[in-house]
């Protein structure tokens, strides 16, 4: 018989309160930023989705082949018996992991929509009725504890996600991962991987213009929830590649000089032409680099593949 828990570890205003402070921090600051997370709402969320099917995005369709052709691989060496999903949204990722599984007893896809937990987890109790799904409405940088699950456990975060950290917020998340993990625990961790900048490039800009689209959605997120009065027409959609940092940038650039009044918070942002806001990093890795950053957190690589085309890697690492 099939089993659904959700587990609220938000407050039912987090979101609001976390989405305030994000932007009057990083509104006031120079320059300015505002965190990616804040581009996924319901419209955010559709946008991305037709980015995953343009010619020149990449990653999905990489990451996807490597879960398909090393799944039972994965399943082999891990015997998960609890599968741990970071940022799961519809859980389209791990269906092949969960399929492949033999010994898979309960899957706990965290995320911030108790929406898209929850749809996501009537999805897979359809095609898996003897699973267990513990949902947990969380915020993986927060902090957040595991309910009781059978050994051995994977902890999945996929999608290159880790990427949208900064290198400190990276070793923060690594660190809290072995924190929630038992000696002999996995993670599989997903991460894009260095090339050259013109195939970076035509990942974050393409022509159609659904990414300057999304992009400008956090703006759209601001005015619905803020009260802001931002005109996205007045931003233009930039997506630069740092080779110092080897990581891409996305950024809202001021086409003019204007000011952005936001109510709700009692501000008025001053923005000079060609000021920029940072959107989002999303930082491309080697695999000696993604090595070494998960040994510094106590993870001891296991396996590395790359899809056809060495475009993207995913790791399984042991917890020491």
């Amino acid at each position: 018989m099939s089993s659904l828990t959700v587990t609220r570890t938000l407050p039912a205003d987090a979101t609001t309160a976390a989405l305030r402070a994000d932007v009057a921090h990083g509104l006031t600051r120079t320059p300015k930023q505002l965190p990616p997370k804040w581009f996924y709402d319901a419209r955010g969320s559709e946008l991305f989705d037709e980015i995953t099917t343009l010619p020149d995005y990449y990653p999905t369709r990489a990451e996807r082949e490597i879960l398909i052709n090393r799944s039972p691989e994965i399943a082999a060496a891990t015997g998960a018996r609890t599968l741990i999903e970071l940022g799961s949204g519809s859980s389209d990722k791990t269906r092949h992991l969960i399929a492949a599984l033999p010994e898979l007893h309960t899957y706990v896809p965290v995320d911030v929509s108790e929406s898209a937990l929850t749809s996501a987890a009537e999805t897979l109790l359809t095609l898996h009725p003897s699973l267990t799904v513990h949902a947990l409405v969380a915020d993986f940088q927060q902090g957040f504890a595991l309910p009781a699950t059978p050994a051995p456990r994977l902890l999945a975060f996929l999608g290159g996600t880790v990427g949208n950290l900064l290198p400190e917020e990276r070793a923060t998340f690594l660190r809290s991962a072995h924190g929630l993990l038992s000696p002999g625990d996995a993670i599989l961790l997903g991460t894009d991987l260095v090339k050259d900048e013109a195939t970076l490039l035509a990942a974050y800009d393409d022509p159609t213009g659904i990414t300057a689209n999304f992009n400008k959605n956090v703006l759209h997120v601001i005015n619905r929830e803020l009260e802001a009065d931002f005109d996205p027409a007045d931003f233009q959609h930039v997506a630069l590649w740092n080779a110092e940092r080897e990581w891409i940038e996305m950024r809202l650039r001021a086409r003019k000089e204007l000011t952005v009044k936001i109510p709700a918070l009692d501000l008025a942002v001053p923005f000079a032409e060609g000021e920029e806001i940072r959107t989002e990093i999303s930082a491309k890795f080697r695999e000696e680099g993604v090595r070494d950053e998960l040994k510094a957190a106590g993870f001891e690589m296991s396996r590395w593949w790359t899809d056809g085309a060495d475009r993207f890697g995913v790791s399984l690492s042991v917890r020491t």
